[in-house]
C-alpha cells in the first residue's frame, strides 16, 4: 500500500505539521508500506500531489488540514484518509461550534463570546463573564495568539492581535485549575496525561520546546476518573468524532472538569500527548500509526 504522508499546508501550525509528519515517517512500517513525504505548500496540492498514492496519512494542523477541507477533497477523489470526516473537523476546529454543540449536550465548558470581523466589543458582556479571560482566535490552534487577560484596558489590544489571524475571535472565562488531555481511540478512553507547563499556561513555547511543560501519565482519583471518562467521550460522541481524536479539559481546584477543546489531528511529534498516552499502554508509536491506518481504512465514507 501507498501511503502519502500530507503534512505542512498553510496554516500557522505549518511548521508544527511538518515535525509531526517527520516524526511519522520516521516511526511508520516501512515493511508493511510504500510511503511518500507529501508536503502541501497550496490549495491545489491536495488533488495534484496525492493522485498515485492508496492512502492519505494526515499530519496536517490548522485551518485547510484540520477543518474539514482535505478531508472532503480526499473522499471527493476517492482516496481514503485517515481520522475524523469532513463534519466533526470542521466542528472541532470551530470553537465557537464546539462549544456550543457541548452546551446543547449538557457537558461542561466554560462560558464564552464570539466575536466576528466588524463586531463590536461588548464590554458588558465580558464583565458578566469575570475577568481574567482568554482571547484567542475561534479558529486557532497551538496557542497561537492566545491572552490571559486580566483586565478591561487590555482586551482592544488582544483582540486586535487574535484577529490578525482569523476571522472570528472568543472571549471565554478563564478556569483556573490542572490541565489534562484524554485522548480517544474509537470508544475507548487512553491514559489520561497531567500536563504542567513551565509558562502561566500551555503556551505554544511549553507545548513545542523540550522542558517546556511536564506531560505525565496520571491515575485520577476513582469518582473523578469516571466522570473525566463519561466527559471525554460523551464530547467525542457529540461532535462525531471517528478513530481518534484529543480531548482537552481543565480540572478546577474543587475537582470540577470542563472541557477545553477538541483536537481531530493531535500532534504526531516525539513530544505529542497521542504517542505519550499510547506508549502507556505498551503501544509504540509504530503500532500507533498501523491502528490509525488500518482502523481508518475500515470506515465507509
Amino acid at each position: 500500500m501507498k501511503i502519502g504522508v500530507i503534512m505542512g499546508g498553510i496554516s500557522s501550525e505549518r511548521e508544527i505539521s511538518l515535525k509531526s509528519g517527520n516524526s511519522i515517517i520516521e516511526n511508520i512500517n516501512r515493511d508493511k508500506y510504500e510511503v511518500v513525504s507529501i508536503i502541501i505548500d497550496k490549495k491545489d496540492d491536495i488533488i495534484t500531489k496525492t493522485k498515485e498514492i492508496d492512502f492519505a496519512l494526515l499530519a496536517l494542523h490548522g485551518q485547510f488540514g484540520e477543518d474539514g477541507t482535505v478531508q472532503a477533497v480526499l473522499q471527493t477523489l476517492g482516496i481514503p484518509y485517515s481520522g475524523c470526516g469532513p463534519l466533526s473537523s470542521a466542528m472541532c476546529m470551530d470553537k465557537d461550534i464546539t462549544k456550543s454543540t457541548l452546551k446543547a449536550a449538557g457537558i461542561r465548558t466554560a462560558p464564552w463570546i464570539n466575536l466576528r470581523k466588524g463586531d463590536s466589543i461588548d464590554f458588558d458582556k465580558i464583565n458578566e463573564l469575570g475577568y481574567p479571560v482568554v482571547v484567542k482566535p475561534t479558529h486557532g490552534g497551538s496557542s497561537v495568539a492566545t491572552f490571559i487577560v486580566k483586565e478591561e484596558s487590555e482586551i482592544q489590544s488582544c483582540v486586535v492581535e487574535a484577529f490578525k489571524w482569523d476571522s472570528e475571535v472568543m472571549i471565554e472565562k478563564f478556569i483556573k485549575g490542572d490541565e489534562i488531555t484524554c485522548p480517544v481511540y474509537g470508544d475507548k478512553m487512553l491514559p489520561v496525561i497531567a500536563i504542567k507547563p513551565k509558562a502561566e499556561f500551555f503556551d505554544f513555547a511549553s507545548k513545542y520546546q523540550d522542558g517546556g511543560a511536564e506531560e505525565i501519565v496520571v491515575e485520577l482519583e476513582k469518582n473523578l476518573h469516571e466522570e473525566v471518562e463519561k466527559m471525554a467521550l460523551e464530547t467525542y460522541k457529540a461532535l462525531k468524532c471517528e478513530i481518534y481524536s484529543r480531548v482537552d479539559m481543565i480540572i478546577t481546584e474543587e475537582g470540577t472538569p470542563y472541557i477545553l477543546e477538541v483536537n481531530t489531528l493531535p500532534g504526531m511529534t516525539k513530544n505529542s500527548l497521542i504517542p505519550k498516552s499510547a506508549a502507556a499502554l505498551n503501544i509504540s508509536f509504530s503500532q500507533l500509526i498501523d491502528m490509525i491506518i488500518e482502523d481508518s481504512i475500515k470506515i465507509s465514507r
